[in-house]
């Protein structure tokens, strides 16, 4: 693909996969997270607030509905050849196959889209970088699918299928209420970033309300009787523990919703930069 500069603290407007290829270079990017949509077959719209007054007018903002188009079709055929050798032996079987099963309609079209895509993120990330997907149950089966062709066939890892677990009011009478999220988390090889400390959770008080004792040095310990009725000291071990697979972060509310109806919040975006990169890192959104 040719040396490309690191482009730092810059905003791209246009198609990303033509970023990508335009204006990114090869093992560049230390952690990319992406929100692409997730073929839900709506049309989403922007709420814009007029600066100095309450007037509010709607833009559409994007149409997440796909057909088997022109694009699609360019697309399938640029993984089937694959001039650049981006896409390995099992994401082009892969595609071939998934079209035959789905048949070429809008779910292939999207699958299209995002291996082109994908392909280009694991091209674009470092050796140690991380890559998170988020996704929904709409189609997570199918890009687990690619992402294991993409990046486990050449030696990365899929660590994690993470759950963001939101409330948020509704009633369905037809089946049970969606309240999820999936977030897909891999690394392009086995060594890769992952700041554990930087992203302890409080530990549940349930387990440290027996640690009510404080030394000298300040640390918490319990003090348990063993069966020679002696006393001994058990240390806390720990301050905090690295969060689980299901995340439990509230949806985007008050003064951090900006009107976008797909926006995601600060803590989330927070727990994943912290933990897949370090300071002064690149990460690619």
């Amino acid at each position: 693909m040719g040396q490309k500069a690191i482009i730092k603290n810059s905003l791209f407007y246009g198609d990303n996969l033509e970023m990508m290829r335009k204006y990114i270079g090869d093992e560049t990017i230390d952690l990319c997270y992406i929100d692409p949509p997730f073929n839900s077959k709506r049309s989403y719209n922007q709420i814009y607030n007029s600066l100095g007054t309450e007037d509010k007018a709607q833009a559409q903002a994007f149409i997440d509905t796909w057909t088997w188009d022109t694009q699609a079709i360019e697309g399938f055929d640029a993984i089937i050849h694959n001039e650049n050798g981006l896409y390995t032996k099992q994401s082009i079987e892969l595609i071939i196959g998934l079209s035959k099963v789905l048949d070429k309609g809008s779910l292939s079209a999207y699958l299209v889209s995002m291996t082109q895509r994908i392909a280009e993120i694991w091209r674009v990330l470092k050796p140690t970088g991380s890559f998170y997907l988020h996704c929904d149950p709409t189609a997570s089966h199918y890009l687990k699918l690619i992402l294991d062709g993409l990046f486990c066939a050449r030696g990365g890892e899929f660590l994690n299928e993470i759950i963001w677990w939101y409330r948020g009011r509704g009633m369905r009478q037809d089946r049970f209420q969606r309240k999820h999220d999936i977030i897909l988390y891999f690394s392009k090889s086995k060594p890769h970033i992952f700041q554990h400390e930087a992203i302890l959770v409080p530990l549940d008080p349930a387990h440290t309300s027996r640690y009510n004792k404080v030394d000298d040095e300040g640390r918490r310990y319990a003090s348990i009787k063993n069966k020679r009725g002696n006393y001994s000291k058990i240390y806390m071990k720990e301050e905090g523990i690295v969060p689980d697979d299901v995340w439990a972060i509230p949806f985007i509310h008050g003064k951090e919703s900006l009107g976008y109806p797909t926006q995601k919040p600060e803590a989330l975006l927070e727990r994943i930069i912290k933990a897949s990169s370090n300071e002064g890192e690149t990460i690619l959104d």
